[in-house]
């Protein structure tokens, strides 16, 4: 029987493992993928465990998040992470030079490699024919120093792809139907592969489009062929010396099948506050808007600003719309100017910010309280924009023209009658405006001799102690389905500037959903601890392991849900906090803020592998509990998580 493209990259860097859906794997990474969000803690990782250089064929760091300077902790974070990529041997991508998804796809990204990255998005690259992965920071800390991925084997999902998408209607419309169809937990623990002649009609950027929002399905990653359109690409990168064709083989099956017709599909948009929550354009057409936002790894290519460019050209953005524009990298933005485009977007009002992730983030361009906002970005979790109140919709480009231009929502198809545009044709530039000014490569040597520049709010790790073989704790916080890790840990402007500063980072934890979790919990933290109790999808969204860490530094021991989200899941066993899903659903239903729940004979239960009895003390319910553990991931929840385990472990030998 012959293979797909998911099962071809699996097996080309499988390590241990079968590949049987659910069983785990270990999988050998050429690349690696760190921001900055996330990579100060990876840097301090690599430097507890002892690496001399980077054990990877490519390992990047980007300055993309944490952009906005409004005081020393920004720049100070960014002198060492400078100072770690000279120590470890890794390229440095500086502030202004680009988001990290669509940087390392230009500069980068080669077919058939492997890629793991501290961030959700990571499966961008899967648009070239890439494995490409996202996780928690210290599992990208393994990689970097040459040790395998661990991931359960996914189910392969066969997306189908016929057709050709109509005018107004372009990629982030593909993938919001797909969460129109499947919702955000329809592809947890599933790889999306996309196949079939409607293919050939979008491009590697348009991929990518696709394949970064796979993540809001839930999905390990996205995979697509590496075929003439991925060529097309890289020669205009020049860089077409790196292309390799992988291709499904002709009697290639998947375990899930699904198809859409390009040629069917509308403008949708997702309304706040999640990425499933998907209608069409023209079912809440009317509604004012007061804020547009193009760009961010979503919609991150040449065409997606130019297309924008053109629909606004010689008119002028409604007065009562913020017209925001993040330029996705330096290069892009350099495209844009040479085809005149920039002028266009600044003479319609665009108000143009620096290249990176910015108002995706909550790095500025915060909404106004209850103003309805459009933006081409991944995510409209609550709170996310750097606004406790805000109303965030999920569009394609051209649905954010049309806001732009009309101040309501619009279905950019109504442009014609309405204001006399017509749909543009874009040419794009053959060749790119190639620029490496701002990426620094490492050191030709080791250089161990480099000092680690270390600023007043860059703090050292935790030490966590091991599990106990009692927990009695209380229950600090019930959450309900879907808690996204923007939800368990804010990001945006106020709060990410900590994030090499643990005790200051956890006074924000859970802060979305209830204010006073941060002290109720740290009350606890020398009694016992505490529990959360959690519907499904428990930990959605973002990669970034201080989700998992400050509620850790808290003092939670436990986290009881009815489901979990794949890479949060396996963060709060990197840092030794249990995650174990009720037996019966139902029972979730039976517990309350502030219960009491015990759990004895913990250790050898999830040793064993047997059923585990929560004992609610304070109405004398019990539930029966289960983990997914595997047998290597249980010794690291036991020890206090994996950094405790790996002391005594040997570390890598040099590839």
């Amino acid at each position: 029987m012959g293979q797909n493209v998911a099962q071809k990259l699996i097996a080309a860097h499988l390590v241990s493992g079968e590949m049987t859906p659910g069983q785990e794997i270990a999988l050998r990474i050429d690349q690696t993928l760190t921001q900055d969000a996330t990579g100060t803690l990876v840097m301090l990782e690599l430097e507890a465990l002892g690496l001399d250089r980077a054990r990877t064929e490519v390992s990047v760091q980007y300055v993309d998040h944490n952009l906005l300077q409004t005081d020393s902790k920004n720049a100070e974070d960014h002198d060492f992470l400078r100072s770690a990529c000279r120590r470890f041997g890794i390229w440095y991508s500086k502030p202004g030079n680009g988001v990290s998804h669509p940087t390392h796809m230009q500069r980068f990204g080669r077919p058939g490699t492997t890629l793991a990255g501290s961030d959700s998005h990571t499966p961008a690259a899967g648009s070239l024919g890439m494995l490409a992965i996202g996780l928690g920071g210290i599992e990208v800390a393994m990689a970097i120093a040459g040790e395998p991925i661990h991931l359960r084997m996914p189910e392969i999902w066969g997306v189908r792809l016929a057709g050709a998408l109509p005018a107004w209607v372009s990629a982030k419309d593909v993938i919001l139907e797909m969460l129109r169809r499947h919702g955000v937990k329809g592809g947890v623990n599933r790889i999306i592969e996309y196949h079939g002649p409607g293919l050939a009609t979008l491009t590697a950027m348009d991929r990518h489009v696709i394949a970064n929002m796979g993540a809001e399905l839930g999905a390990t990653t996205t995979v697509f062929p590496s075929d003439e359109q991925v060529r097309a690409f890289l020669r205009a990168e020049r860089r077409e010396d790196d292309f390799v064709e992988i291709l499904a083989d002709a009697d290639a099956t998947y375990d899930l099948a699904d198809e859409i017709d390009l040629s069917t599909v509308e403008p949708l948009i997702a309304l706040p506050s999640s990425p499933g929550n998907v209608v069409t354009v023209r079912d809440v057409a009317g509604r004012d808007v007061q804020q547009v936002v193009l760009g961010s790894s979503a919609n991150p290519g040449l065409r997606d600003f130019a297309v924008v460019a053109a629909i606004v050209s010689g008119r002028q953005a409604d007065p009562r719309v913020s017209f925001d524009v993040n330029p996705t990298s330096r290069q892009i933005l350099q495209d844009l100017t040479k085809m005149g485009a920039t002028f266009d977007l600044i003479a319609a009002g665009a108000r143009l910010h620096q290249s990176g992730c910015m108002g995706c983030i909550g790095m500025g361009q915060a909404p106004a309280n209850g103003r309805d906002s459009l933006r081409t970005v991944p995510r409209n979790f609550p709170g996310r924009s750097g606004t406790r109140e805000d109303s965030v919709y999920l569009c394609s480009p051209e649905t954010v023209a049309a806001a732009a231009l009309t101040g309501q929502i619009t279905d950019p198809r109504d442009l014609p009658a309405l204001l006399g545009i017509t749909c543009p044709r874009i040419k794009l530039p053959a060749e790119s405006s190639v620029n490496t000014a701002m990426l620094e490569p490492p050191p030709a040597e080791s250089a161990d001799h480099t000092e680690l520049v270390k600023g007043r709010n860059i703090a050292s790790l935790p030490d966590f102690p091991p599990l106990p073989d009692r927990v009695e704790a209380p229950v600090v916080l019930k959450a309900g389905d879907d808690v996204s890790t923007d939800e368990i840990l804010p990001a945006g402007a106020r709060v990410l500037p900590y994030r090499s500063n643990i005790p200051k980072l956890a006074e924000f934890t859970f802060g979305q959903i209830d204010e006073s979790y941060a002290d109720r919990a740290l009350g606890s933290r020398d009694r016992g601890g505490h529990i959360v109790v959690a519907g499904t999808n428990y930990g959605q969204g973002s990669s970034r392991e201080h989700a998992a860490i400050t509620p850790r530094f808290l003092g939670l021991r436990i986290v009881l849900a009815v489901s979990f989200a794949r890479i949060h899941w396996q963060n709060l066993a990197n840092f030794g906090v249990l995650a174990l899903e009720f037996g019966d659903p139902d029972d979730y239903q039976r517990i309350k803020q502030d219960d009491v729940l015990v759990v004895d004979n913990l250790r050898y239960a999830i040793a064993s592998g047997t059923a585990i009895t929560v004992r609610n003390a304070t109405t004398e319910d019990e539930y029966l509990a289960r983990h997914h553990l595997s047998a290597r991931q249980v010794a690291m929840v036991l020890a206090g998580g994996m950094i405790p385990w790996l002391r005594n472990h040997e570390p890598a030998s040099p590839r």
